[in-house]
């Protein structure tokens, strides 16, 4: 019979032997301990609640705080949501902002002596504005791809019927996570199909975006780098990640922001030398201090980098957890503090697989309404690898929360990738969600991505 997880706080129950439902023995309160450390979360849309999950698994205090009104229920039973994050400032040891937009708050916070975690107006504006970011790429020495950035879309309608070509068509500015997916890869040489695209939605995406850029499509594979940044220098070891950002298997179907990842930890590589790297002084002249990641295009004839993400990713941070041993309480306060220190990790690869409902990757309140209404089961009372999307718990009993459908993100690990795939879809197997979908080739093409990157020398 079909077991049900019960406690938010105390995760999967007397049964799982008081691991937590995550990675075992990961500093989980124990004979009385007494909380640690006080952390408060920021949030625009709800993002980082499992890894403040995983803190109070830990024995630390947490609460959270988030702004979209269709999130209120996201979390409840899990942690503790307050009203006005400004009340509770004082309160906390460490403040973690998990997205962009808020670094003008995060600076001033710093200035005040407090120990945050997350962006600056540097790096906001580094993610935000696709124009500065490509623009400080080139000036600190990384090789970018052609782009051309608009405000008017008859403008860009323009360019392209005289200057035929094949580009990428990615919106600029702070947009909502349901907008990010509004992104658009041409496949015709010409650019007649982004041309098409442009004319039939420039009126609707004008209301939407009012910025946006034009990149030379470069073929090739898609790969990133990235580290977590102390203000001064990164933290070993590097996080090399492959990204699957469309619906269906086979990147097919529309852009969701990413439905799951392969993750493996390593030390520096030509891809961080001729990428992150040169980042270093710029990120700690601004005093940065969280995760920063750059996501390339690599071929036989470069490494060029195409955005930089400089806040805690997602579903990337949820995989990481899977990956790191270290507890999350430590490197965070460490990372806070500016301190210099190494990442316990484990050998091999990492997998994460985004599971959802309807009306993912779209919004609709009616359909979300259903899924709130419906139990997610585990079969066996486990939980490792299962990371909270936006959930919660009602009488005991897993929802699904919010309006997105984004339920859950599975997490596998092995010394292979197929080892790390399987485990996470076993996991996915444990767990009994109606209408549930997700991805199935999540790490798949490693074999032959690992082998270009590696006869192209960039993986030493």
């Amino acid at each position: 019979m079909a077991n049900e997880i019960k406690n938010g706080n105390g995760a999967s129950g007397s049964s799982h032997n008081g691991q937590n439902g995550q990675n075992g023995n990961n500093g989980a309160i124990q004979n009385g301990e007494k909380p640690r450390l006080k952390f408060l979360f920021i949030s625009w849309e709800s993002l980082s609640g499992d890894v403040a999950w995983r803190l109070t698994q830990e024995g630390h205090e947490v609460k959270y705080w988030s702004k979209d009104s269709d999130d209120a229920d996201v979390y409840i039973g899990f942690v503790e949501k307050v009203e006005r994050w400004e009340d509770h400032k004082d309160w906390a040891d460490v403040i973690v902002f998990d997205d962009t937009g808020f670094g003008k708050i995060a600076d001033a916070l710093r200035r005040s002596g407090k120990l945050v975690v997350g962006g600056n107006e540097y790096t906001d504006r580094l993610e935000e504005d696709r124009e500065f970011g490509q623009a400080e790429m080139k000036r600190v020495g990384m090789t970018v791809l052609p782009h051309w950035d608009f405000s008017d879309f008859e403008e860009a309608i323009r360019f392209i019927k005289e200057n035929p070509g094949r580009y990428v068509f990615k919106p600029s500015g702070s947009v909502l996570t349901d907008q990010k997916g509004i992104l658009f890869i041409g496949q015709e040489d010409s650019g007649a199909d982004l041309l098409e695209v442009l004319e039939h939605n420039k009126n609707t995406w004008a209301k939407k975006i009012k910025r946006f850029q034009l990149q030379k499509f470069a073929n090739g594979v898609e790969v990133a780098v990235g580290a977590f940044f102390n203000g001064k220098d990164f933290i070993r070891p590097l996080c090399v990640n492959f990204e699957h950002k469309k619906l269906f298997p086979g990147e097919i179907g529309p852009y969701t922001g990413e439905m799951g990842t392969l993750v493996y930890w390593g030390e520096p590589n030509k891809i961080f030398s001729m990428t992150l790297e040169k980042l270093k002084p710029a990120l700690a002249e601004s005093g940065y201090i969280g995760y920063v990641d750059i996501n390339c295009v690599a071929n036989n004839n470069g490494i060029y980098p195409l955005e930089i993400t400089a806040r805690l990713g997602y579903p990337i941070i949820y995989i990481q957890l899977e990956g790191i041993l270290t507890t999350a309480g430590e490197w965070l306060s460490k990372l806070a503090r500016g301190e210099s220190f190494e990442l316990r990790v484990k050998k091999g690869f990492q997998v994460g697989v985004v599971v959802a409902v309807p009306p993912f990757p779209y919004h609709d309140r009616r359909e979300a309404d259903i899924y709130h209404d419906l139990s997610i089961v585990f079969r066996k009372p486990n939980l490792e690898g299962v990371h909270l999307g936006k959930v919660k718990i009602v009488e005991g009993e897993w929802h699904p929360a919010g309006e997105s459908g984004y339920a859950l993100v599975v997490t596998g690990s092995g010394t292979t990738v197929a080892e790390a795939r399987k485990m996470a879809y076993n996991r996915i197997d444990n767990i009994i969600l109606q209408n549930k979908f997700y991805r199935t080739d999540i790490g798949i093409r490693w074999n032959t991505d690992s082998d270009k990157l590696q006869s192209w020398g960039y993986l030493y």
